[in-house]
């Protein structure tokens, strides 16, 4: 199966979760976001992961405000290119619906009702569902705090998931064969 991680990260944990995800999946490539420009072709599946910010997608101003404030409290953390655009928002627009024929989403968010955090992941599989791309699975994974850390076990969590969407998406006669 060809697959292609996709993420927008600011402090780092989106990123090691997508690149858990992508190891657990075999996947061809793990791509922030403001390279994913460079895609050609069909994927098999496509993963796209990011932090949910404000009840859901990052903006470019949420991202500019994380960035400002992390720099301005001496943290030096940030994931390169984490201000740099496209984001997910507008890479998601301009996706074509030939990208993938199917797609899984991811986002980290607080360990809150979704009610109360939202999800990043609900918003980017609507937005993949709108183009006509099949969204055959979402999922969060929690941090401790607005800039991390991970909370215990959720790396071993992505690279299983990843694994999973890798044996679900196994054309049937690869499965039966595998047994």
């Amino acid at each position: 199966m060809d697959a292609i991680v996709v993420y927008e990260s600011i402090y780092g944990d989106t990123r090691a979760i997508a690149q858990a995800i992508g190891d657990g999946l075999g996947a061809r490539a793990v791509l922030p976001v403001h390279l994913a420009q460079c895609l050609q072709g069909t994927a098999d599946l496509l993963v796209v992961g990011g932090p949910t910010h404000v009840h859901g997608l990052a903006t470019e101003r949420s991202r500019h405000v994380a960035a400002h404030t992390a720099t301005e409290d001496g943290r030096s953390h940030l994931v390169p290119g984490a201000t740099q655009e496209p984001g997910l928002r507008t890479w998601l627009r301009d996706l074509s619906p030939a990208a993938a024929h199917h797609a899984a989403t991811f986002d980290t968010r607080l360990d809150r009702s979704v009610w109360i955090s939202g999800s990043a992941a609900h918003v980017i599989a609507r937005r993949l569902r709108r183009i006509g791309i099949d969204v055959v699975a979402s999922e969060s994974f929690l941090v401790e705090d607005t800039e991390g850390p991970l909370k215990p076990g959720e790396l071993e969590r992505a690279h299983a998931w990843g694994a999973e969407l890798a044996r679900s998406l196994q054309p049937a006669e690869e499965s039966s064969i595998a047994r």
